[in-house]
Parts: structure tokens; C-alpha cells; sequence
């Protein structure tokens, strides 16, 4: 899928994915950056629209994948980048960004999901008072970050031209899967949209569960993510680390796709949903390489568990929600409480 043609920056060399067939009308979208759509549309269109100019400074918090695509888009524009970074920053990533010119600090080391998202809002506010001429990207709120992704709703279309389709994904923020899905529908596509989520986290509702071992970073939130539309998703997928692990390792080991851990959960649950309706090729992003999930999971690859063992629990309730893996059909409606009186008042507009 990637051209030939000369690129004028890393950023648009890399951002197109790898499509690669895994199974019967079962299609791998592998990404490298997959957030670099997000960040290069996002940034483009603030500077078209006079929001910021060259040289001002970009702020947001990341756990990883879209430090690294911010970094990237900045560096293609010419602006200066500060990231609020999770302990899942490892050292690789973090000098890379320190390279490209991007300020990187990380908030207190913490297993708990919503502590770490909490510390580094807090930090971005306090970052925003002493600095008022910084722009928050507010990846987790913006819905200019859905902008980017019309382009791999276009890689989509051509790669499977006819045909009802099921795409099927992390949800982080919601300008992947969410953009994606919208895009094609709103060109007449069928598309069934089926997101992926670890337990612990309330975007769907989840926040009342625990996975023992961890939580997957980049795909859950303990905190309202406001561009996640709910009314866009038409079932729900909520995997633990072992089963996410376990089928990182099948994806690497029968396909040589060398991906992390939301990819893992995305390829396991494309699975299931093609069982229960073949007449759809199923499409799942692996929105990053497996890099740094080298010691956290892929080192355990001799504790995955078969793919045949694993099934999902099938739900009608949230209260029926149970580790490893539980499914349930959203029907495209919005959540029953809104979350929004959870997230930290203090929300600057820069």
C-alpha cells in the first residue's frame, strides 16, 4: 500500500499502514505510528485556521503513540513540542522525542490507571498557567483529531472496493476507530464498528471491573474521553493482559505481524466476530509495533494460551462484565450516565 514516491518528511513516509491478510476476509491494517494521521491532520488544520503558527509551542499527555506522532508533525511544521508522558514512555521512545526537539517529562511511576492520567492532566494545567501562550492538543477531547483519519477510511475503501465491512479496533480517544468508521459511512459504506477495550475503563462503562494483571495502555481511560462517540460503536469487546498477550504472540507467531498489545486484543476479537458473521470482511488495526511490549508481554510468550481456549463471555448488562473477555452488543447508543462532572473543572481553551 505504501508508494514509492519521494516524501518530504518521515512523518508522511511512515503513517501509511501495511494491509496484510491473516485469515479468510481477516485484513491487518499495521501501523507503525498509526497517530500520526491524527497529528499531522490536527496540526495542519490549526494552522490553516490561524489557531497557532510556526514556532508556538504543542502541549499534550500521551502514554506513548501519540507523543511520538506529535513529535513527528511538529517537527514537520515547524513548532515546538511538550509532552506529559505515562511511565509507558520507555527510554527508547523518550530520547527519540527528546531528538526531534520535543520537551518530554513523565508524571510518578503508578499501576493505577486513573492516578496517571489524573497526575499528567494536573501537570499539563499547571504547565498552561505558567505558560499561556502554549496550545493544548487535547487528544483526549478534540475532535479536530478525527480530521486525519478520512485518509485511511480512502486505504480502506480501495483495499476492500465491495462488500460489507466490520472494523474492528482500540478505543483510546475515539478518532481511530470512531473517524474511521464515520468516514466510510458517511460515503454509503455498511460498516459494522466494534471497539476494543481493557477492564478498568469507563468509556464504556467498565470502570467498576479489574484486570489483575494490568491494564493496556493507549486503549483505556479512568477519565472521560469527550471525543468518543458512543453512538458510532455497534458492539463492545473488554479483554484482559493475559488474552491481549496471548494473542499478540498467535499474531506474531502465524503471521510474522509484529505488533502490541490493542492489536493483540483487536486481532483476537476480529477473530470471534468473523465467526459470528463471516458474510463481512473484518478489518483490525495494530495501531503500533510490539516494541515496547517486548518485556512486559512478549517475553511471556511461553505463558500464551492457546487461541481455541479463549472465548468471550457474551453480556446483555455491564453488571455481567467478567475477566479475561467479555462481549456485548452496543447497538450504536449512547452511554446511560454521562461521565463528564469526573473529569478534572480546570480545562484551559489555549
Amino acid at each position: 500500500m505504501k508508494s514509492a514516491r519521494l516524501h518530504d518528511h518521515l512523518a508522511e513516509a511512515i503513517k501509511d499502514p501495511d494491509p496484510i491478510r491473516v485469515g479468510d476476509d481477516l485484513i491487518c491494517l499495521r501501523f507503525e505510528t498509526m497517530k500520526v494521521y491524527s497529528a499531522l491532520g490536527a496540526v495542519r488544520h490549526l494552522l490553516e485556521t490561524g489557531v497557532v503558527r510556526p514556532g508556538d509551542t504543542l502541549i499534550d499527555s500521551s502514554s506513548g503513540i501519540y507523543a511520538h506522532a506529535l513529535a513527528l508533525a511538529c517537527h514537520r511544521y515547524g513548532m515546538r513540542c511538550h509532552i506529559v508522558g505515562s511511565t509507558t514512555v520507555d527510554r527508547t521512545l523518550k530520547i527519540q522525542l527528546e531528538i526531534l526537539g520535543a520537551t518530554v517529562e513523565q508524571v510518578p511511576s503508578s499501576n493505577n490507571l486513573h492516578l496517571d492520567q489524573n497526575l499528567r492532566v494536573r501537570r499539563i494545567s499547571e504547565i498552561l498557567r505558567d505558560n499561556p501562550s502554549y496550545h493544548w492538543m487535547q487528544q483526549y477531547h478534540d475532535d479536530i483529531h478525527y480530521l486525519g483519519y478520512g485518509a485511511v477510511a480512502d486505504l480502506v475503501a480501495d483495499l476492500v472496493p465491495d462488500g460489507p465491512l466490520c472494523l474492528v479496533g482500540g478505543v483510546g480517544t475515539g478518532a481511530s476507530t470512531g473517524a474511521i468508521a464515520e468516514y466510510l459511512r458517511n460515503r454509503g459504506r455498511d460498516v459494522n464498528l466494534v471497539g476494543v477495550q481493557p477492564f478498568g475503563s469507563i468509556t464504556f462503562g467498565a470502570g467498576h471491573t479489574k484486570d489483575p494483571e494490568m491494564i493496556i495502555a493507549g486503549i483505556g481511560s479512568s477519565i472521560e474521553f469527550r471525543n468518543v462517540r458512543h453512538e458510532l460503536y455497534d458492539r463492545l469487546h473488554w479483554v484482559s493482559f493475559d488474552y491481549a498477550m496471548s494473542a499478540a504472540v498467535d499474531l506474531l507467531r502465524t503471521s510474522g505481524v509484529f505488533a502490541g498489545l490493542s492489536a493483540g486484543a483487536a486481532y483476537l476479537t476480529a477473530l470471534w466476530e468473523h465467526t459470528c458473521d463471516s458474510a463481512r470482511t473484518h478489518v483490525f488495526l495494530a495501531a503500533d509495533t510490539g516494541t515496547r511490549y517486548v518485556e512486559s508481554a512478549f517475553s511471556r510468550h511461553a505463558e500464551a494460551l492457546p487461541m481455541a481456549s479463549m472465548r468471550p463471555r457474551e453480556i446483555d448488562s455491564l453488571d455481567e462484565l467478567a475477566v479475561p473477555w467479555s462481549a456485548m452488543s452496543w447497538d450504536r447508543r449512547e452511554p446511560a450516565v454521562s461521565r463528564r462532572a469526573e473529569f478534572p473543572s480546570a480545562t484551559p481553551s489555549h
